[in-house]
């Protein structure tokens, strides 16, 4: 038997049978009400900015009929809307959450109806963008609002399944080399990333993103942080984004080398000359000094000791703190360009 696969027939972002079931039922999001009705007891869907949301399959439930399924160009549509006009605003917290739940429905109708080609592409390469970009700015927020770990598992998801389309069609794919870069760099010491790109035809893997990217992962895996800091300076602002979880461990790493090769009573590290070295300013670096049990002197000097080098309890640092090498690079950027890529 040949297994039919389900086409949508749905022109509009959110079917009019769930629109009118999440208004009798009171579940709609504010991003969706008619203006006017916001305050009133029921308040109505506006039918151009309401967006389907994600449900868990069940048993019993049709999750294949047409008319609930949006076809590609409609799919692309929906997240160029909740990119324009929804995560424009910043991605705050609570923004987050809604455009995470909706562009989860946009890959759940993807899936269904078994997408591939150029929409399909387009679609997953914002998603990515949106993913990445969040893990930045959204990181150190409470877990209720942002769960890392969740962030990841939907970005690894949408990353292995673009790169199937890019393996897999035909067609060209003029970001490609961006998007193997940013998987390696958010990837970074990963020997299934590693082996990904260097499976890669030779025109890809010698794209100056790529060679930048793979640099970067083996100054990574030789324990390089100074070479792997200073290479990261030719990094765009998305591309640090993907490198920042990254930055923490690779700053640790720096203090503890030095921790070792500079124990001495008698030798001194020029405070302004170790900031350069870790791409922080003279504050961040004598806070992230004490952090790690580093003395730093009176004379704005860095005492190194191996016996006094101590892991911070967990929870103690922030990531958040020593962003400013990914913060210099947004400057103007908007969150729209940024995610559709005109960055």
């Amino acid at each position: 038997l040949v297994e039919t696969v389900p086409r949508g027939i749905c022109e509009a972002m959110c079917p009019a049978r769930e629109l009118r079931d999440r208004e009798a039922q009171n579940r709609l999001h504010r991003f969706e009400m008619l203006a006017g009705t916001e305050k009133s007891r029921r308040p109505r869907g506006d039918p151009l900015r309401a967006v389907k949301e994600y449900s868990r399959p069940a048993a019993g439930k049709d999750s294949t009929n047409p008319s609930d399924l949006r076809p590609p160009a409609v799919l692309l549509k929906t997240v160029c809307y909740l990119i324009d006009d929804i995560a424009a605003s910043l991605i705050a917290s609570k923004i987050y959450g809604f455009v995470f739940d909706r562009v989860r429905a946009v890959k759940q109708d993807m899936i269904i109806q078994r997408l591939s080609g150029l929409d399909c592409v387009a679609i997953l390469e914002r998603t990515v963008r949106f993913f990445i970009y969040s893990s930045y700015h959204l990181c150190g927020e409470p877990l209720q609002l942002y769960d890392p770990c969740i962030n990841d598992t939907h970005l690894q998801e949408n990353l292995s399944w673009l790169f199937e389309c890019y393996a897999t069609e035909t067609e060209p794919h003029p970001n490609q080399e961006e998007f193997q870069a940013l998987g390696l760099l958010y990837n970074l010491g990963s020997t299934q990333a590693t082996q990904h790109i260097m499976g890669l035809p030779e025109r890809l893997r010698s794209t100056p993103a790529v060679k930048l990217a793979l640099s970067i992962n083996r100054a990574f895996l030789e324990r390089n942080p100074v070479r792997l800091l200073r290479l990261a300076q030719g990094l765009n602002f998305l591309q640090c984004c993907a490198l920042h979880r990254h930055l923490l461990t690779c700053r640790r790493d720096l203090l503890l080398i030095f921790s070792h090769g500079h124990s001495s009573r008698n030798c001194r590290f020029p405070l302004d000359r170790l900031a350069q070295l870790l791409s922080l300013d003279t504050a961040l670096t004598a806070q992230l000094c004490q952090d790690y049990g580093v003395k730093v002197n009176q004379e704005s000097q860095v005492v190194f000791s191996k016996a006094a080098f101590t892991e911070p309890e967990q929870g103690k640092l922030y990531c958040k703190l020593y962003h400013n090498i990914v913060a210099e690079k947004q400057r103007d950027l908007t969150v729209g360009s940024i995610i559709h890529g005109c960055a």
